[in-house]
């Protein structure tokens, strides 16, 4: 781990899976629970269905680097699919995480990445998503998973903050689908 627990995560997505809104979410939970943080995405073409990358950056002590993250300790990837068209685990650091969405064993995405050290973690949140919300949106389940697997911030902190941000924008139904997506996640993500 970095200096002052500096966690530096990037997300990795495609154009409408919510990789802007994870990065920056993670990053207001942090606030919450009295850390200093950054989130904010990086974008190629902009068009649904690009690949897009998301950055978070969490530590105990004031963030002073103002770029994106190079040699993150946690890579998500919120599409499998990306796995074949671009290198995820690029600069990863050498006992960094990665959690992809995927039906797949850990130990497949291993082999898949060639990667030999470090952790790697699976959770099908497209599955999660379309089970709790009717749509496949993976990012807060692989939130929820990144929390599990890290500790990186308590669970009750961000369903509480769901419900008391996400209600000023949707209904009901939808903020308790995201809740009930986080904690399947948390309780479904698998590693090695």
């Amino acid at each position: 781990m970095k200096k002052n627990n500096l966690r530096e995560v990037r997300w990795h997505a495609r154009g409408g899976q919510g990789s802007k809104t994870v990065a920056t979410f993670l990053a207001e939970i942090a606030l919450i629970e009295g850390k200093y943080s950054q989130g904010f995405p990086e974008y190629g073409p902009e068009r649904m269905g690009a690949p897009v990358k998301g950055f978070t950056r969490i530590s105990d002590a004031q963030i002073k680097v103002h770029c994106s993250i190079s040699n993150p300790d946690i890579v998500a990837v919120l599409d499998s699919t990306l796995l074949d068209v671009m290198d995820v685990t690029q600069g990863l650091t050498d006992d960094g995480i990665v959690i992809v969405n995927s039906s797949h064993p850990p130990a497949e995405v291993r082999k898949k990445l060639k990667m030999k050290n470090g952790k790697i973690f699976t959770v099908n949140a497209s599955q999660i998503a379309l089970d709790e919300l009717g749509r496949d949106i993976p990012n807060m389940p692989m939130l929820g998973a990144m929390l599990k697997i890290t500790n990186i911030l308590k669970l009750e902190t961000l369903t509480g903050e769901i419900r008391r941000k996400f209600l000023k924008k949707f209904n009901e139904k939808i903020v308790e689908g995201n809740a009930k997506a986080v904690k399947r996640a948390y309780e479904e993500v698998i590693g090695e």
